[in-house]
């Protein structure tokens, strides 16, 4: 995860979103990296489903208070994450799944 001014901002070629208690915390598009399409429509997708999403600065210790965590991108789609280093483990929770599902049922119909 790229820590740009300190803070969770992205991976290499993926956008980042943790889940707490149902709801979504994703970096907010700040011009320190790519704002891209699947990124949009997963934020939308979230929405479209009644989830919360706060596109906010996150800082790196905050992350071990989130219970799911999963990755976007062109290539990756939904990715969900297991583990992030040594101290940072998620779940692959009820909101990874669902998202991961209506992105699928979206990019293929």
């Amino acid at each position: 995860v790229a820590r740009p001014a300190g803070v969770v901002a992205e991976t290499a070629s993926t956008n980042v979103f943790l889940v707490r208690d149902g709801t979504v915390a994703t970096p907010a598009p700040n011009g320190t990296f790519l704002n891209g399409i699947t990124r949009q429509t997963i934020v939308q997708l979230l929405k479209d489903q009644g989830v919360t999403v706060h596109e906010r600065r996150i800082t790196p210790d905050e992350v071990k208070e989130f219970q799911e965590c999963f990755l976007t991108g062109t290539a990756a789609e939904v990715t969900p994450v297991a583990q992030i280093g040594e101290d940072w483990h998620f779940q692959v929770g009820p909101t990874t799944r669902k998202i991961a599902e209506d992105y699928d049922a979206l990019v293929r119909a």
